[in-house]
């Protein structure tokens, strides 16, 4: 079932939502490989450390980007979440100009404390899976979807060791063009 807005999207937009809609998974090739990097962003989010959590998290992100074929991200790393007083931002992603770029921050705006490690991991998959609607999908444009949140779990899961896709999951490909 659709989320409300899809209402009111013109019919390219709806055809790009149900195809991302269709995709509930994403298949990780040795996503285990990626281990170390997943314990050191622990590890720097533990300690507080900016560049730590940079260096992890940027590994992570572009080890998930080779293993499936998508061209590399930048990642940067802020202090304290933008807050304009109904809600904290938790990360951006920005397609233009390339190459792409991630921007996460590593501290609540309230309480000024550290991400917990599960929600900072969570937000990096989330947007990095912005860059693979683009770059692997090709999709012309990123919607919030269930099949892309189930593609964000399936991801996370694999990161964290929980277990691998079900089977038929996608791993690439799309009829769609990013324009």
């Amino acid at each position: 079932m659709p989320f409300p807005y899809y209402e009111r999207l013109t019919a390219r937009q709806k055809r790009i939502y149900r195809a991302s809609d269709a995709i509930v998974a994403v298949e990780l090739p040795d996503a285990a490989g990626l281990a170390p990097q997943v314990e050191a962003l622990a590890a720097a989010l533990a300690a507080e450390d900016r560049r730590g959590v940079a260096r992890a998290a940027g590994a992570i992100a572009n080890g998930v980007c080779a293993r499936l074929g998508a061209p590399p991200v930048r990642l940067r790393v802020l202090a304290t979440r933008p807050d304009d007083g109904r809600e904290e931002l938790h990360g951006l992603y920005e397609p233009e100009p390339p190459p792409a770029r991630i921007t996460l921050w590593m501290r609540t705006a309230a309480r000024r404390r550290v991400v917990a490690f599960r929600t900072f991991l969570r937000t990096l998959v989330h947007e990095l899976l912005h860059h693979l609607d683009y770059e692997l999908y090709r999709f012309e444009e990123t919607f919030h979807t269930e099949g892309f949140f189930k593609r964000e779990s399936s991801l996370a899961r694999q990161l964290l060791g929980e277990g691998a896709p079900p089977s038929g999951a996608a791993s690439g490909g799309s009829s769609s063009r990013r324009g």
